[in-house]
């Protein structure tokens, strides 16, 4: 996509700009849902939920990791078939860094109703995320960086090049931007997603290669709230707006830390080392590869975990510099 083509901050060429409004989920809680009073709790590592309604009769499900005084705050895109729950050792690992955290389960996962895997349009998940992080940010100082880990890599990267959302910074976590899949299997998702759209498939993801660590993976294994589905519209998404991503890499806005893990056998990395190529021209990409390490880059066993977080501690130190200079 040209820079010509790019679609207007908050606008899609189909549909127009979704209105939410949020509901607090804590019955004992009488105050009224206001970013203020989320971010004045203490920052103990408790998880707050809320419900987002959307305008096309959508809900979904947020979950915020307050900090009083943050220096700043995150919004995190959870990947295929997990929900934002599993994001809850991360998002202390921002709050022990002065930083306020969101997530919220995607249409279709976890908590978020909606069919398993299903999508109504083919840009559900982007105009979810635009409202999601406009919510967000209309309650906070400055908008949240944004980080998004496999599929929720590729849906923050899309929307950021479409120019829906503009968050200072961004981070991705072994983005789903190239498939292991056969050009055949590909090309049969995008025959689907026109006759049978909404056909419920497995996704076939082999939890095995999640991360090195067992109990990462035994853990995966029993959460109820998974799923292992997938519909043709989604899949169709996916393989499309990856290739699409590294056709527009040169047009990277804004700077951006790509985490890859090298022995992913979910997410082909070739996607991402093409992204890379593509998107030096920019000026905005920072790239650390990790050999030997699997999907879940921030779910690994140690040490590999800890060497993750080691080189993302570095660079948001080095964004916050630059913010300030």
């Amino acid at each position: 996509m040209d820079a010509q083509a790019r679609i207007p901050a908050n606008r899609n060429p189909r549909r127009p700009i979704r209105q939410a409004r949020r509901r607090r989920t804590r019955e004992t809680d009488a105050k009224p849902p206001m970013h203020a009073a989320l971010q004045n709790r203490p920052a103990d590592g408790t998880e707050h939920t809320s419900w987002l309604d959307l305008a096309d009769g959508q809900r979904l499900f947020l979950r915020d990791w307050p900090l009083p005084q943050a220096r700043g705050a995150v919004l995190i895109v959870h990947g295929l078939g997990e929900h934002g729950g599993r994001y809850r050792r991360l998002a202390q690992w921002f709050n022990q860094r002065g930083y306020a955290v969101r997530g919220y389960d995607q249409r279709g996962h976890g908590k978020t109703p909606g069919r398993r895997g299903g999508l109504r349009h083919g840009d559900d998940l982007l105009e979810d995320l635009a409202t999601v992080f406009n919510d967000y940010a209309n309650g906070l100082p400055h908008p949240p960086l944004l980080l998004g880990h496999s599929m929720g890599g590729l849906v923050a990267l899309r929307a950021v090049l479409d120019g829906r959302i503009t968050p200072p910074a961004l981070v991705l976590s072994s983005p789903a931007l190239r498939s292991w899949e056969s050009p055949g299997m590909i090309r049969l998702a995008r025959v689907l997603s026109r006759i049978a759209p909404n056909l419920p498939l497995r996704n076939g993801l082999d939890f095995d290669q999640l991360s090195h660590d067992r109990q990462v993976v035994a853990d995966y294994r029993s959460d109820p709230l998974r799923h292992g589905w997938i519909t043709p519209r989604l899949a169709d998404f996916i393989f499309r707006d990856g290739a699409r991503c590294i056709a527009d890499a040169a047009t990277l806005p804004l700077p951006t830390l790509l985490l890859v893990a090298d022995s992913d056998g979910l997410v082909d990395p070739a996607g991402s080392r093409a992204f890379a190529r593509k998107a030096a021209s920019s000026g905005q990409l920072t790239t650390r590869f990790f050999s030997t390490l699997y999907h879940e880059l921030f779910n690994e066993a140690e040490p590999g975990r800890g060497q993750v977080l080691m080189q993302l501690a570095d660079w948001l130190g080095r964004q916050t510099l630059s913010e300030r200079h």
